[in-house]
């Protein structure tokens, strides 16, 4: 009985892990690979290679440079001085398919409707760009492009300080507890399991630049539960809103997050159902402690000590890795960014600044949404943004040649001296630790100076 259920959920398992499952989606999507349409004239196809197990199960995608076309040499598609055109390039040139000319799937090649793209930003280990792909339904393909921005770096600077600077402070230090321990322990635990990322092909590579990271469990679909849910339930009861509202944009959020990932290529559906449970089971633990974590963090004399002291200890204690990848240096920043927001709140507690609403006041209700109101709102959030900026700039300029210096490592190519362990985890924790505290105590501090706060 008990090894019937077992081999029933390997069999799942292994079906939900089906790389042919996310080739599926993307074709119903409209995204089409040009593997079997990398032609040469005279009919003569490129040489590929597979995907690489290169120590870390990384699953990266090799490309040769070079192809034989009449048995001479071809680099970067060009024989005898005639480029190689991937389908959909070039002004109306040949490409190397009759025009009208139907493909497996009785499709046809010149549709208008069609767009040759490169995956979206280079692979950061490799810097490989990736294969051309078509694009048949631009809708969907920005539409997923906005959803997996949701679980980038990019969205994060600009939705917690926009957040923290003109919502509610409150809520954002614990929804910056609840992201920092879903990352810290999906990214963990995607080192434990080391399960690459789907085959290309049948796959089509959208996305380049987390290719090189494990693929179990999505970090990006833990992101895109934890934060809309946490979001929901902390501002629910605090805020008043409709509960119908509330509860459509956070399942919106979470699905399109979600499905953007397989839209991407860059995890199976299995990867998502995993990122999503884990992510629930997280919250079924932590959110009863974000009240205790919170009070902690503001009030207690020795929370500075003990929050630098755990957000190293645990980024050292984790970062066992058998290859570089994007993912120690990713937890790294997560990590120093919770430090420093975490250091800040307890300074503001001390200063008095960004008071919490007493529980008198509660329910909050929304402000009439007014021209003077977005006005000012848009200008904290540009003053945050830059100060940001200009604080991540030069603490990078400053952090990087000095820890090389200090530990020996040659710093001039900076992309391979921060792939050293003793270079990257400083470099991040400092820099993105001095942008997390300058988040939630400089900058407030300063737009309350001018009279904005």
């Amino acid at each position: 009985m008990a090894s019937g259920l077992k081999e029933r959920f390997l069999r799942l398992t292994r079906y939900l892990q089906d790389p042919e499952h996310v080739a599926r989606f993307q074709r119903l999507c409209g995204v089409r690979g040009t593997d079997m349409r990398d032609k040469a004239y005279n009919g003569a196809t490129f040489i590929r290679h597979g995907d690489v197990q290169n120590g870390g199960g990384d699953g990266l995608r090799r490309r040769t440079t070079e192809s034989e076309i009449n048995g001479q040499k071809c680099k970067n598609g060009v024989a005898n001085g005639t480029a190689v055109l991937a389908p959909g390039t070039g002004n109306g040139q040949h490409s190397g398919r009759a025009p009208g000319e139907h493909m497996e799937d009785g499709s046809e090649l010149n549709d208008a409707r069609r767009t040759t793209v490169k995956p979206l930003r280079r692979n950061s280990l490799t810097e490989d760009v990736g294969q051309e792909f078509l694009i048949e339904n631009k809708f969907l393909f920005y539409l997923f492009t906005l959803g997996t921005e949701l679980g980038n770096e990019l969205f994060y600077i600009m939705f917690f300080p926009f957040f923290m600077w003109n919502v509610d402070a409150y809520v954002s230090r614990r929804l910056v507890v609840v992201w920092v321990w879903v990352m810290y322990l999906g990214q963990c635990t995607k080192d434990v399991i080391r399960c690459p990322r789907p085959a290309s092909p049948p796959v089509v590579k959208v996305e380049m630049f987390y290719n090189s990271e494990y693929s179990m469990p999505s970090t990006h679909a833990m992101s895109g539960t934890a934060i809309p849910v946490s979001l929901f339930l902390l501002t629910y009861g605090r805020w008043e809103y409709p509960l119908l509202l509330g509860l459509s944009l956070a399942l919106s959020w979470c699905v399109l997050v979600c499905l953007s990932r397989i839209y991407m290529g860059m995890h199976s559906i299995l990867d998502i159902i995993a990122g999503f449970l884990y992510s629930l089971l997280i919250l079924v633990i932590f959110s009863p402690a974000l009240d205790i974590i919170d009070a902690f963090n503001c009030t207690h004399r020795f929370a500075p000590l003990l929050i630098i002291s755990l957000h190293v200890g645990l980024g050292l204690f984790s970062f066992t890795l058998d290859t570089w990848s994007t993912s120690r240096g990713d937890t790294a920043q997560i990590l120093g960014s919770g430090a420093g927001i975490a250091l800040a709140s307890h300074i503001n507690y001390k200063l008095g600044l960004l008071p919490d609403q007493p529980a008198s006041m509660l329910p909050l209700h929304p402000k009439p949404l007014t021209l003077s109101l977005i006005g000012l709102c848009l200008l904290r959030f540009c003053l945050g943004v830059i100060i940001l900026l200009v604080t991540r700039a030069i603490m990078k300029a400053l952090t990087i040649p000095l820890v090389c210096r200090i530990f020996g490592i040659p710093c001039d190519d900076v992309r391979k001296a921060r792939q050293h362990m003793e270079v990257e985890l400083p470099y991040r924790y400092i820099v993105y630790g001095t942008v997390g505290l300058n988040a939630l105590f400089l900058v407030p501090f300063l737009l309350g100076h001018m009279g904005l706060m």
